[in-house]
């Protein structure tokens, strides 16, 4: 029982060492035959990378509240700290989900265009949109003297929505990043989000809802659009729909604490 018990906490540890591995740059060594048996099951620790890579996002924010930035550059430097710690992952699968949605004709085009590693005009716009997004939604939030839940609240809710967009629709190419991961069963996408609601509703209280609202909301939005386009889903769809998400739970909670 003592060693069924360590090897659950050891798998556990893993899990989340692996998510952090791939929604990161941090230097997070993962086993490879841990990450073979595991495979889907591991993304239930999406919603705790997210609570780690945000809390890491919060202490530069903190650092330059303390040295009295304005909260304009608070937010900026809280932005760029998410940028470089995931290497703009998330926000380079939203650049190539747009440009492909939106650039190709029919299905294998829209695929060709999302694997292009050139960036057109649709990604251009929706890059700059949506980092001008974040960083004025989080300037009003830090005028509300918010930003440790509303990071952490956005950061983990908006990667546990990745993991039902990944049971729900198949993948929509037979190679890359998501296909390597393999799809969560419902169970594994209902702890990811679990956790997630949990933890926002603790920080946020009653506020928390209206952001599970508009997560919601906008996963039905990313699953639907991706199903009628591609019908499936691939990495890219999966960084767009956390960025989706993230920009549309920040502006939800500028407006409510504004």
């Amino acid at each position: 029982m003592a060693h069924n018990t360590k090897k659950s906490k050891f798998t556990k540890l893993w899990d989340i060492a692996a998510a952090l591995g791939l929604l990161s740059r941090l230097p997070v060594r993962i086993k490879v035959d841990c990450a073979t048996e595991r495979g889907p099951t591991s993304t239930w620790a999406y919603p705790l990378a997210g609570l780690i890579l945000g809390a890491l996002a919060c202490i530069i924010g903190q650092i330059a509240i303390w040295i009295s930035l304005p909260n304009s550059l608070v937010s900026g430097l809280t932005l760029a700290a998410l940028v470089i710690i995931t290497g703009a992952m998330h926000e380079d699968g939203l650049a190539d989900t747009v440009d492909g949605l939106w650039g190709g004709w029919d299905k294998n085009q829209r695929l060709k265009i999302m694997k292009d590693s050139h960036t057109g005009v649709y990604g251009v716009l929706a890059l700059t949109l949506g980092i001008g997004l974040r960083w004025q939604a989080l300037t009003l939030i830090i005028d509300q003297n918010a930003l440790w839940p509303a990071i952490i609240s956005t950061a983990m809710l908006s990667r546990a929505v990745m993991v039902p967009v990944m049971a729900k629709l198949p993948h929509a190419r037979k190679e890359g990043l998501s296909q390597s991961v393999g799809r969560p069963n419902t169970k594994t996408a209902l702890v990811a989000c679990s956790i997630a609601v949990f933890a926002c509703l603790i920080l946020l209280q009653y506020t928390g809802l209206w952001l599970l609202t508009v997560a919601v909301l906008a996963t039905l939005a990313c699953i639907t659009i991706a199903k009628i386009k591609i019908e499936g889903q691939t990495g890219d769809i999966l960084g767009a729909t956390q960025q989706i998400c993230e920009i549309t739970m920040l502006l939800t909670l500028a407006a409510i604490l504004s």
